[in-house]
């Protein structure tokens, strides 16, 4: 009955991949998403090891401190977690959750939060005011546009250089603020060559709140 029961769970399970991935931009899909774990094995892990009581049953989180995980890429999510644990990135209360997971608690846990359907920003797209820093950037402050790297509507990327860039289109607004922030502080630093450190530090507050708002109403396809 148990062998039957996670059979159907993992059906369920990869249905609703299929699902948050068939629109997926590029023709990238279903395993440039989320990687090499099992989203099956997530749900149970990420229920039993309490993720999904702060980041929501289908990633997306009840609290606009927390991010929403809906169809984030594994290979991000998973970084993040490795991070956590090896101190490269500091959180209270995510460097204690993530210091017993072994490396397949992390694949199938990020496959899972990976496989859900994509998180959306709310109809329309916050402050105008943003849309050219975010398409075009800044040449002069050397500011690069951000969909370079995360797409034109936020919907992130995995990388043919192996590097993944997160999806932010839909992404909570008070996260994103409080992230930018702290790149901007150095209290983060854990994105690749600082890049993230060069970018937001030559962002004003005013373009900080801007973009944050401008992101967290995209509508990834």
């Amino acid at each position: 009955m148990r062998l039957l029961q996670w059979i159907a769970l993992s059906l369920l399970v990869l249905l609703a991949a299929i699902e948050a991935t068939s629109a997926e931009p590029g023709g990238e899909g279903l395993s440039a998403r989320i990687g090499g774990g099992n989203p099956a094995a997530g749900k149970e892990k990420s229920d039993a090891g309490r993720c999904q009581e702060c980041h929501g049953v289908d990633g997306n989180s009840g609290d606009p401190r927390i991010p929403n995980h809906a169809g984030q890429y594994a290979g991000y999510l998973a970084k993040q977690l490795h991070d956590f644990q090896t101190g490269a990135r500091r959180h209270a209360v995510m460097s204690v959750m993530a210091e017993d997971l072994d490396a397949a608690d992390i694949a199938d846990i990020a496959a899972y939060f990976a496989a859900q359907k994509p998180m959306r920003g709310r109809d329309g797209s916050g402050k105008a005011a943003a849309r050219p820093l975010f398409e075009h950037g800044d040449a002069v402050r050397k500011i690069p546009a951000c969909a370079e790297c995360h797409g034109s509507n936020g919907e992130g990327r995995a990388g043919t250089d192996g590097m993944v860039y997160p999806m932010l289109g839909g992404q909570r607004k008070v996260y994103l603020r409080a992230q930018l922030v702290s790149w901007k502080l150095g209290e983060r630093n854990n994105s690749p060559d600082g890049v993230m450190n060069e970018v937001a530090k030559r962002l004003s507050d005013d373009e900080i709140d801007a973009l944050a708002d401008y992101l967290s109403g995209l509508q990834p396809p």
